[in-house]
């Protein structure tokens, strides 16, 4: 006998089919869609996490930071029409190194260039031919097989701020939504400010731009994101200039970075001080190249030279410094003979001035002696790695405490180092001293220092390297991740402030060093 429920089922087969596949259709189009939908997502939240702006932090801030909202910091992925993301869409290469770049009124950097033959007030030196070619000053028209031609350039040791600024211009990720910034740029030429007031003008009239420069930057949205601790500013001159602690009328430089807004910004100069909000990054050099095979050229000319002196000194002695030991290194090289090279930088020559005498003098030695100066630091240090020469520092100050992006951290790596806390402590035979020195070892030091070349030049401004990484790209990279690390404190609820511009007592102390090699 026929089933009745059976019969009744197979007479509407075709419906049933018809009714099962469409409700599968329905289930299988929406399955698909809330995965892609939520990839989509996904996408979205890795990329503004990636660079997380802001964050609820304690009310116990010094700044009201719980009115920052967590807004998109990194460009959202390519939709179409519909708001479907794009296939294929890659994730922007920019993110997290986005710079903006303030727009500051004239008086802060392009009428200082413009005003050039005023720069140098208390000096005889002009500054107008140095700032040509964006600041790397003129080609050197007759290097005398010394210098490779189109890439060495008579370059003020003082001009960083412009130079640095013009590369900023052609750097791959500016932009102009600050919304999206990792970091901002001020570029105010504070040494040239205050250049043309450092003889003869009393504190009110020195500190006059720099009063002016953060009133305009606290007015801005951009300073209220985080108060100023993402922007950050080049200095040509070394920090201390900046740091006036009191308004004594004989005492030096600006207050610049005693400002309540300075405070919470990062500098970056040729020399930093003892406070954790100044960074040291290399003295801008004669050496522009437009290549990386001008690079590699350059670095293969000195791993061939001959190299006749075992030491040399570049410089003059400091009388005036009652524990200078530039003295004691003069009298040794003279008396050293054959062995050493001294290069006579006394007030009233101008032999330093010409960098084919110094590359001259540099190339044809193993070492070259780095002491102190006027202050903690010398370009010739850089000089020196240029021309492949072993550095020998005397003071920790001089290089292993300050450029910290740039150089290795274990010294010991590419150069000599002969504590001397004081004059009085003077102990060392350096010819004896460098001549003990394994061959072998001086081989590895040296090749070590040939290689350091590309990361303490500054590339030409008009082109991009293709591989290499130079001073430029260095302190960018040290920068952002500085001010991510200030972001992250953020995120985690804690206080910015804390340790951001403390004074850092210990910084130059030989203790952390050792006793050298």
């Amino acid at each position: 006998m026929e089933n009745p429920i059976t019969s009744k089922c197979c007479n509407h087969q075709p419906w049933f089919v018809l009714l099962v596949f469409f409700v599968f259709c329905i289930e299988l189009f929406s399955f698909d869609y809330s995965g892609f939908t939520a990839k989509k997502s996904a996408l979205v939240t890795v990329l503004d996490d990636n660079h997380g702006n802001v964050i609820n932090t304690q009310s116990s801030l010094p700044h009201d930071f719980t009115e920052i909202t967590n807004a998109s910091v990194s460009p959202l992925p390519k939709t179409d029409e519909k708001g479907d993301l794009k296939v294929g869409t890659e994730i922007d290469s920019c993110v997290g190194r986005y710079i903006f770049v303030h727009d500051l009124p004239s008086r802060f950097n392009e009428d200082l260039v413009n005003n050039c033959r005023l720069l140098t007030r208390g000096t005889d030196k002009n500054m107008c031919p140095y700032l040509d070619n964006l600041g790397f000053g003129p080609e050197i028209e007759n290097p005398e097989d010394v210098l490779m031609n189109n890439s060495w350039f008579l370059t003020n040791q003082f001009l960083l701020e412009v130079i640095f600024h013009n590369k900023m211009k052609r750097y791959e990720c500016l932009t102009n939504d600050s919304s999206i910034a990792s970091a901002i740029y001020v570029p105010f030429y504070a040494g040239l400010d205050m250049s043309l007031y450092l003889w003869g003008f009393n504190t009110t009239v020195r500190d006059s731009a720099s009063l002016g420069l953060v009133k305009w930057l606290s007015e801005k949205p951009e300073w209220k994101r985080m108060w100023g601790r993402d922007h950050f500013l080049v200095a040509g001159r070394i920090a201390w200039d900046f740091r006036r602690q009191s308004d004594n009328e004989t005492d030096w430089g600006s207050k610049l970075r005693f400002l309540p807004e300075s405070k919470n910004m990062s500098m970056l100069s040729i020399e930093s001080s003892s406070w954790n909000n100044d960074y040291a990054i290399p003295y801008p050099t004669c050496f522009h190249p437009s290549k990386d095979s001008e690079i590699f050229r350059w670095q293969d000319r000195m791993r061939r030279q001959n190299r006749q002196y075992l030491f040399s000194f570049a410089g003059a002695p400091r009388p005036e410094y009652q524990n200078s030991i530039r003295g004691k290194i003069i009298d040794q090289c003279l008396a050293s003979k054959s062995q050493c090279k001294l290069l006579d930088c006394n007030y009233g020559t101008t032999n330093c001035d010409n960098p084919v005498n110094v590359m001259k003098v540099f190339q044809s030695s193993i070492f070259c002696l780095q002491p102190p100066g006027d202050s903690y630091t010398r370009r010739s240090i850089f000089d020196s790695i240029l021309a492949g020469c072993i550095p020998v520092f005397f003071h920790p100050g001089t290089a292993y405490a300050q450029y910290i992006w740039h150089l290795p951290k274990n010294y010991t790596a590419y150069s000599v180092y002969l504590p001397v806390k004081d004059l009085s402590e003077w102990k060392i035979n350096l010819n004896e001293t460098l001549l003990r020195m394994p061959e072998d070892r001086i081989l590895r030091l040296r090749e070590e220092v040939i290689k350091l070349i590309p990361r303490v030049v500054y590339a030409s401004s008009r082109s991009r390297s293709e591989t290499l990484e130079d001073a430029f790209d260095l302190a960018v990279k040290g920068i952002l991740d500085r001010i991510e690390s200030v972001r992250v404190m953020i995120r985690e609820g804690k206080d910015p402030s804390i340790g951001f511009a403390d004074v850092d007592d210990y910084k130059y102390t030989f203790s952390t060093y050792g006793n050298g090699n």
